[in-house]
């Protein structure tokens, strides 16, 4: 059964956590033996680090996002999750940035190769957002639904645990209403988190597997009434109509596959710096390359490192590379991402978290770009 799955069998369970809630819930992770992973501020922003106690979370933290934009600010209040979504995603610790993939050395007259080994201990990630669910299952099609299966992202993902929480700050670049991955969770959790502020700061809790069900039981807390039910419906509610973007699904891979050589193209390449940020923010872009390292003493390395279809050399063949000018980079990345990518694995790329607007230096966003081109469509010759 798949890490978060929930059996077919297994009644919902919920119930109702004070704040201290979460902190028995760090406690109770940690104690199965679980590296727990975690928001948290640093130098300015929220990522995701290895958390120690539920103290480390962003209290009173929020953010604000746009084109090229991102700035924390202080709520009036004391949530641990009233932000969005940072710069850095699960990516990051399932599919990491650089993997040693082997090492290789002389041995008298004999050549020695030894995979490098694989990371132990499972993860436990508190904190995951609907859109960010979504990009997890993703990166599942890709790494582990084909005939070979990515050893690597295949020991991080095993028995991950998932806790999520549902969104009631939603950023001014998300757009997961519009990509029907959130505000809500739906499933691929061991619980999910809904946090209400007024009346009182508690949680919702809901288990989504077995094991979830298990720490549920053990944290205890309160039957959960009609009214919070109804609060967090209402907070679901409002999460929808707060959206900062929208994007027009509708027809999106053929509209792209016919508006190939679209002058819309042209204007995004004058303004789009080829620095790859937003292919690194993206919790689904899986670009990589690797690099060869060895020495006089005859040992030898390999390691996989994240690369961007941003890159010139990411398509260099024999005589040079593919795609040459930023204009046919960045229609590369768009029309995979929402393309091409549904004949690949079967879904879109883009789970509507808005990270490649905000932590674009000049701006570009994938909503207007895509609305421009369904504006005007390219005119038959």
């Amino acid at each position: 059964m798949a890490p978060g799955r929930r059996p077919s069998s297994l009644w919902v369970m919920t119930r109702l956590l004070d704040v201290h809630g979460v902190d028995r819930l760090v406690d109770a992770l940690a104690e199965r033996g679980y590296t727990v992973i975690g928001p948290q501020v640093r130098n300015g922003a929220v990522v995701y680090d290895e958390l120690e106690s539920a103290a480390a979370l962003p209290a009173g933290w929020t953010d604000l996002q746009d084109g090229g934009t991102y700035r924390l600010e202080r709520r009036e209040d004391d949530a641990l999750f009233g932000y969005a979504v940072g710069p850095t995603s699960w990516k990051s610790y399932l599919f990491p940035p650089r993997v040693g993939l082997w090492q290789a050395r002389t041995d008298g007259d004999a050549l020695v190769v030894e995979e490098e080994p694989l990371a132990s201990g499972p993860f436990a990630f508190v904190g995951v957002r609907p859109c960010e669910l979504a990009a997890i299952a993703i990166q599942d099609r890709v790494f582990l639904g084909g005939r070979y299966a990515d050893r690597d992202y295949a020991a991080r993902r095993e028995n991950a645990f998932l806790v999520a929480v549902n969104c009631h700050e939603p950023g001014g670049t998300c757009f997961c209403v519009s990509m029907d991955t959130g505000p809500t969770v739906r499933t691929g959790y061991d619980l999910v988190l809904t946090e209400l502020l007024e009346g009182g700061h508690r949680f919702l809790v809901e288990a989504g597997s077995e094991r979830g069900e298990e720490i549920l039981v053990e944290l205890g807390g309160s039957e959960a009434s009609e009214a919070d039910l109804r609060a967090a419906a209402d907070q679901a509610a409002e999460a929808t109509r707060k959206m900062g973007r929208q994007l027009d699904t509708d027809g999106i891979r053929d509209l792209l596959r016919d508006n190939l050589e679209h002058p819309r193209w042209d204007e995004v390449a004058e303004r789009c710096l080829t620095c790859g940020n937003c292919t690194l923010a993206c919790p689904t872009c899986f670009c990589s390359a690797v690099e060869d390292a060895n020495d006089l003493s005859g040992e030898a390395a390999r390691t996989r490192v994240w690369d961007s279809c941003f890159s010139v050399d990411y398509s260099y063949i024999h005589g040079g590379a593919v795609r040459q000018t930023p204009r046919a980079r960045y229609r590369q990345w768009l029309t995979h991402k929402l393309g091409t990518w549904h004949d690949q694995f079967g879904s879109s790329g883009c789970v509507g978290c808005g990270r490649c607007i905000t932590w674009c230096p000049v701006a570009i966003d994938i909503t207007e770009e895509v609305a421009a081109i369904r504006a005007a469509p390219e005119e038959e010759s």
